[in-house]
């Protein structure tokens, strides 16, 4: 009898069926492909086989989205262009203690945070500063449109078919499907992930919830998310809001809050999220978007308060960690923030980022010891020239506080040699090697527009010569940069008294 049930083939459905619960898609595919070879008008396994193709190009659409200069500068979708403080992501304004002296800021007027997230170094300003800034800069992301990438995902997932597409498109008989529930979601899921077909789906969602007599909730949000990738911002809004009254959902809340940050309405989105959070109390995902916008209005205060919050419902969220372990470190806590950094080592994160901040937090902390065998392990590990130049450019603030100067010099001079544009480093080996100063000024502020401090050095380094008109420039373009340099402020207006006594 055993050997008679070893010799029993199963069925390809049945093993496809198998596959796709244990989350091997492309065996369940080749499965697929078996059993429409015996059938080929087997439904099931044709609608199988595009679920199981879908689930290997899902990607998290809420996530994924960058803004260029294209959507930022080009759109026309802002209710207001000149808001009030504290209403606009485009007008963010320093929270309260923020000093650029002693957090970093992004080129966009951001500081530092924790986690790098799509749009989290984005908002370009101005068209002038978005020209000016170097295309190699590494503080920010390259100017591209956020509609191309949804193009080359699509264009992959097609190639990755031997043959012919596995749906025709064109020959679909949409009314056909849309008149079976479980049929028209798949469909539309295949046509909206995997072949980026966003009119198509548009089309099949319509019909679909036309049929459905407009109730069901999850067509709705459907149609929100081509018409959010159309363009068509109303009516995704429209979408959206009937779906949330009709069934309220997290996935609904997150689309709408999206929709509002895309209309630079930041409060907008914040009252769509504390209401979702009526009905779902302590959803990690909505306090951890709270905790972004706030991040986003430069409001670091109440954004580490809802990172807490999220820590409490979800104890292993790296973002959460990884935020507030960066709030701590430039607050001049480095112990409290080593625990946070230790705590992301635990869970698994082995990366070169996680140990360079570990190093930097330890040496702080008084750890010397710790601290160098972390930048160690930290190399070890660094996988691209961007990230080995910045763990030389913290290497060289070790040894600029220890008091080793020809170290901090190779260590600077390793990072420019792996990556040439390392603004940071070009304007510290201008201040460690005065003969070349004014050289290593001038080539930082070409790669950082962004950054004030080698702007201020030019301004010192003219006044200290006598170069008044240079002086009075580079002070005034430091002051454009950080508004609340002190020193700037000083030696221009020694400069604009030395000029007047002329």
């Amino acid at each position: 009898m055993a050997e008679q049930l070893k010799m029993v083939e199963l069925d390809p459905l049945c093993r496809a069926l198998f596959q796709y619960r244990q989350l091997k898609y492309e065996k369940c595919v080749e499965s697929c492909e078996v059993a429409l070879n015996n059938n080929s008008y087997d439904q099931a396994a044709w609608i199988l086989k595009a679920m199981a193709l879908t689930r290997m190009v899902h990607v998290d659409d809420l996530e994924i989205e960058e803004e260029g200069i294209a959507e930022s500068l080009l759109d026309d979708n802002a209710t207001a262009q000149v808001a009030r403080p504290g209403t606009s992501l485009r007008t963010a304004t320093a929270a309260s203690g923020l000093n650029q002296m002693v957090r970093p800021m992004t080129q966009s007027g951001r500081p530092f945070t924790g986690m790098v997230r799509p749009g989290s170094q984005g908002g370009t300003a101005s068209i002038e500063k978005a020209l000016k800034t170097a295309r190699t800069a590494m503080s920010a992301r390259p100017v591209t449109s956020s509609s191309g990438r949804y193009v080359r995902m699509g264009t992959a997932s097609m190639l990755s078919q031997a043959g012919e597409p596995f749906i025709n498109v064109a020959r679909l008989n949409i009314s056909k499907y849309a008149q079976k529930p479980a049929l028209s979601k798949a469909l539309f899921n295949f046509m909206y992930y995997h072949e980026n077909e966003v009119r198509h789906a548009l089309e099949i969602a319509a019909q679909a919830s036309q049929h459905s007599k407009f109730n069901d909730w999850w067509l709705k949000l459907s149609l929100g998310k081509c018409y959010y990738r159309l363009g068509m911002f109303r009516d995704a809004e429209k979408q959206f809001r009937s779906a949330n009254t009709q069934q309220p959902m997290v996935e609904t809340s997150l689309w709408l809050g999206k929709l509002f940050l895309k209309w630079d309405q930041p409060l907008g989105a914040l009252e769509v999220y504390r209401s979702a959070l009526e009905n779902f109390p302590n959803d990690s995902f909505l306090l951890t978007n709270i905790a972004r916008v706030h991040e986003l209005l430069n409001d670091l205060n109440a954004s580490v308060k809802f990172y807490k919050d999220v820590l409490s419902t979800d104890s292993v969220s790296v973002e959460a960690m990884a935020c507030i372990a960066t709030n701590h470190f430039y607050s001049d806590q480095p112990e409290l923030a080593l625990r946070f950094f230790r705590r992301l080592l635990q869970i698994g994160l082995h990366t070169a980022e996680i140990y360079i901040n570990i190093a930097l937090c330890c040496f702080y902390a008084q750890q010397f010891d710790l601290s160098i065998a972390c930048v160690e392990r930290a190399l070890q590990l660094s996988k691209d020239d961007a990230t080995t130049a910045d763990i030389w450019y913290n290497l060289s603030h070790i040894a600029i506080n220890s008091g080793d100067k020809t170290l901090a010099i190779q260590c600077l001079r390793l990072a420019i040699a792996h990556n040439n544009d390392h603004a940071e480093s070009h304007n510290n080996l201008g201040i460690l090697i005065p003969e070349q100063a004014k050289l290593n000024f001038e080539t930082s502020h070409r790669l950082g527009p962004h950054l004030f401090e080698p702007l201020y050095n030019l301004a010192l380094l003219s006044d200290l010569i006598g170069d008044c008109l240079n002086a009075y420039k580079y002070s005034n373009q430091t002051l454009e940069v950080f508004p609340g340099h002190v020193d700037s402020k000083i030696i221009l207006d020694r400069v604009r008294t030395l000029l007047a006594s002329f």
